[in-house]
C-alpha cells in the first residue's frame, strides 16, 4: 500500500518537472572497469552543470525524481549495463532488470554492490532507503522490499541518473570485463 501511495505521490510531483531530456555522459573509466575504481570520480559542480541536462542535474545533485513512464530507460529491453551518468561507475545490469509497473527502471540487485550506498531518506513524511553511487555521490533512486525473487528487492532508479551501455559497445566504452556476464545466456 505504501508503494502505491508513493508512486501516486511521485507521479504527481513528477508531472510538475516535465520530461527527461537525457544527454550522453562523457565520463567513462580507463582500463579495467571492475577494478580501476580510482577512475570513477565526481567532476566539479561547474562541469556537471555544463555536461548534464537540467533533469540529470536535478536528479543526481538535488535528489529529484523524473516522471514515471516518461524517461529513457523504463522500458529498455536491450542487454547491457547501466553506469552512473556522473562518474561512469558500473551500477546495474539488464540481466537484473524487470518490469515493476512503476514507470522507472527497476532491478533486483546491483551489478557492483560496492558501487551502491544506501541512506535513510525521511522526506515526504515517510522513511525510505535512498540509493546513491559511491564514487559519483549521485542520487539514483530508492530500494524497496517488494521486489521479485531471488532478492525480494526493487531498486527503483531514475533513468536520468544512468547511462546505458549495450553489450556490443562494452569493449569500446572501457567495460569489456563485463562481456562474460552476458555470454552464458
Amino acid at each position: 500500500m505504501k508503494s502505491i501511495l508513493l508512486i501516486v505521490l511521485m507521479a504527481l510531483l513528477s508531472a510538475l518537472w516535465g520530461p527527461c531530456a537525457c544527454a550522453e555522459n562523457h565520463h567513462k573509466p580507463k582500463g579495467d572497469a571492475m577494478q580501476d575504481a580510482e577512475h570513477y570520480n565526481k567532476p566539479s559542480d561547474e562541469e556537471l552543470r555544463k555536461t548534464l541536462t537540467p533533469m540529470q542535474y536535478k536528479v543526481t545533485r538535488k535528489e529529484g525524481t523524473e516522471p514515471p513512464f516518461n524517461n529513457e530507460y523504463w522500458n529498455n529491453k536491450r542487454e547491457g549495463i547501466y553506469v552512473d551518468i556522473v562518474s561512469g561507475e558500473p551500477l546495474f545490469s539488464s540481466r537484473d532488470k524487470y518490469e515493476s509497473g512503476t514507470g522507472w527502471p527497476s532491478f533486483t540487485k546491483p551489478l557492483e554492490p560496492g558501487n551502491i550506498v544506501e541512506k535513510k531518506d525521511r522526506s515526504f513524511f515517510m522513511v525510505r532507503t535512498e540509493v546513491r553511487s559511491k564514487h559519483g555521490d549521485s542520487h539514483l533512486g530508492h530500494v524497496f522490499p517488494d521486489g521479485p525473487a531471488p532478492t525480494g528487492l526493487r531498486y527503483c532508479i531514475n533513468s536520468a541518473a544512468l547511462r546505458f551501455i549495450p553489450t556490443e559497445d562494452l569493449e569500446k566504452e572501457g567495460y569489456g570485463d563485463y562481456l562474460g556476464f552476458f555470454q552464458d545466456k
